[in-house]
């Protein structure tokens, strides 16, 4: 029964001490007061906290962090009224300034981020502000980050979301939009047809190229048979000469085939056949046609 006091106490300070083991998670840092006052902050890891004297004060995240804002009402520099939401992308670099440097930081960056947006947008006229959002990015990022680094947070960027312009203006340019498409197709099926047109030409006109050879390469195939025909007629006509030539003949020969040749000549559709009176003078007749021939191939 003498020792229940100690075995009491033991428990109760052992419960004290357990009670005071801090462990601080990765990414996070813990802001420690002594009696009310800043005395240390703490990193990731094992801790001991004197007990009744420091407390955590605040519990810090040291990782990136998403704010989305609603949006916020902004006027150009052409007095048109719009929405703008915003994303902004922050971190806690000084955990002791983020918990004493401003009461409610996000409230304070939301409040900033509003009224460094105003002054952004009411230097730019309502076109430039629908086509430059990258600029709207870069400057709004530089101005809070300057700003909010005396509160120990680093504004690494910021984006606007949406750009919400009045809805006469919407319908305005959906009008336009819808313009745009359609001059563009126009364009595209102007510049299809425009090919096909092309492509037809070019096809008659290969078409009418290939006819026209081919009619030239028949017609010189045709002059070359006929010019071949004759030389053949020629030839014959020139060999059957020599032959005549070459086998002496008498008067009655030529006469017999003078006779032929008038038999031949009476065969065609002469009406009027002219024959010598007697077959002396047709063999006379003959025996001049034969010098004749004889002189023919001489004179070649």
């Amino acid at each position: 029964m003498e020792f229940i006091p100690f075995i009491i106490l033991f428990i109760v300070a052992l419960v004290i001490v357990i009670r005071n083991i801090v462990i601080v998670p990765q990414a996070t840092a813990y802001v420690i007061e002594r009696l009310g006052i800043y005395s240390t902050t703490w990193s990731a890891g094992l801790h001991m906290k004197i007990p009744f004297i420091e407390r955590v004060a605040k519990k810090v995240s040291l990782k990136e962090q998403v704010v989305d804002f609603k949006p916020q009402p902004v006027i150009t520099r052409d007095n048109v009224t719009m929405q703008i939401d915003t994303v902004v992308f922050f971190q806690v670099t000084d955990p002791k300034l983020f918990t004493y440097g401003v009461d409610r930081p996000l409230s304070a960056i939301e409040n900033l981020t509003a009224t460094t947006l105003r002054n952004i947008i009411g230097e730019m006229e309502l076109d430039h502000t629908l086509t430059s959002r990258d600029i709207i990015n870069t400057k709004i990022t530089a101005s809070l980050d300057e700003a909010t680094d005396k509160w120990g947070i680093k504004v690494n960027r910021v984006e606007v979301k949406n750009i919400i312009p009045p809805s006469e203006i919407q319908d305005a340019m959906e009008r336009q939009m819808k313009a745009e498409r359609l001059r563009r197709e126009s364009i595209l099926k102007a510049e299809g047809e425009k090919r096909s047109a092309i492509l037809v030409a070019e096809g008659e006109k290969e078409s009418a190229i290939l006819r026209a050879d081919a009619e030239k390469e028949s017609a010189i195939r045709r002059a070359q048979g006929e010019a071949q025909a004759i030389l053949e007629v020629q030839k014959a006509l020139a060999d059957s000469i020599r032959m005549l030539n070459e086998a002496a003949p008498n008067n009655q020969v030529l006469a017999l085939k003078s006779l032929e040749a008038l038999g031949r000549v009476a065969d065609g559709k002469a009406t009027k056949l002219i024959i010598p009176s007697n077959l002396q003078d047709l063999a006379g007749t003959v025996a001049s046609i034969k010098e004749l021939m004889s002189d023919a191939p001489a004179a070649e």
